[in-house]
């Protein structure tokens, strides 16, 4: 490894720009595990990462990508021998180090996953997003939400994490209601199982916000934020609760305390960023077996690195459906 590709983001004044360059080892920063990476993926972080004042960067110029799946090449960790195949994710990986849109990426042992049951191809087609969707999930499951309490709301459905949240929800029982403002995704989403796919809510954004609206969900994965999540909350049943990982509706939430004291409604936060090693690694053995999702083929799309930043700009317009998986080895 004298030397490798690398998609890296520069900053010029009010402008971020991204090209492929040759890097060397001393440009990976320290750790014990060396990877060589086969995948990456596509995922919001990423096109905020290349988005003036995306405030998801420390320090520029970075290698975006905030998850890889590889084969360890060199190890200093008992935990890791050379051959073996990896993901990783999370953490300050793409956003305060070097990530995933480069041949070769160096990490601590402790933000290493082993693959276990999935493939390269699989791990990253699940990604960050993929893993959100299951952290989502489990949430709720973990909370006593059951298939028969009634519909499940996924919004932002087209998504990333949304479609995948569809998928695993579908195949653990539920009724599975996709909310999405792309007409172009219901048979999709029908695919994925879904039962019903309805469009954007709340239905009228001009509509003035009510505290408690008539009941229509057992629980939510809200992938939006913004005025999606005050509807969503304002409608979930007695005791539900929403899983809530998105803000592409934007940060600030209007609503009152009415869904939370007059219906024991729960909001959930879902963060994979900082998620202890530990469970991670448990989370992703569940991704290998029991909550592996059934139609990655249908959701995911293979790009090219130095094609990624085509991607980047329509997930930022809000124009991409699924998940888009990074070929790098053979990608620049």
């Amino acid at each position: 490894m004298d030397s490798f590709q690398a998609l890296v983001a520069r900053q010029d004044g009010d402008r971020i720009t991204a090209s492929v360059e040759t890097l060397g080892p001393s440009d990976l920063p320290p750790g014990d595990v060396t990877i060589r990476v086969l995948f990456s993926s596509v995922n919001y972080k990423d096109a905020l990462a290349l988005t003036p004042k995306g405030g998801v960067v420390r320090d520029y110029p970075i290698v975006p990508g905030i998850d890889l799946t590889g084969e360890v090449v060199e190890s200093q960790s008992p935990e890791f021998s050379v051959g073996d195949q990896v993901l990783a994710h999370g953490y300050q990986i793409g956003t305060g180090h070097h990530g995933g849109y480069a041949e070769y990426a160096r990490l601590p042992a402790d933000q290493v996953v082993a693959l276990g049951a999935l493939s390269p191809h699989e791990g990253a087609a699940i990604g960050t997003a993929g893993f959100t969707a299951a952290m989502s999930v489990q949430a709720l499951i973990d909370w006593g939400i059951t298939p028969d309490a009634g519909p499940v709301v996924v919004t932002g459905a087209s998504g990333g994490v949304g479609s995948v949240s569809v998928d695993l929800l579908a195949a653990a029982g539920y009724q599975v209601v996709a909310s999405s403002g792309k007409q172009s995704a219901a048979g999709m989403l029908k695919d994925l199982g879904a039962a019903e796919v309805i469009g954007r809510l709340p239905a009228d954004p001009d509509a003035k916000p009510r505290p408690l609206a008539k009941a229509r969900w057992a629980g939510a994965v809200d992938c939006v934020g913004g005025a999606t999540l005050a509807d969503v909350l304002s409608t979930v049943d007695y005791g539900g609760a929403v899983a809530a990982s998105g803000l592409t509706g934007g940060p600030a939430l209007h609503t009152t305390v009415m869904p939370f004291i007059l219906r024991g409604v729960s909001l959930l936060g879902m963060d994979s960023v900082l998620m202890a090693i530990a469970r991670r690694r448990e989370l992703w053995a569940l991704l290998g077996n029991s909550l592996k999702p059934r139609h990655l083929d249908a959701v995911s799309n293979d790009v090219d690195v130095k094609d990624v930043v085509g991607v980047l700009d329509q997930l930022r317009a809000g124009s991409y459906s699924g998940r888009a998986v990074v070929r790098v080895a053979g990608g620049f």
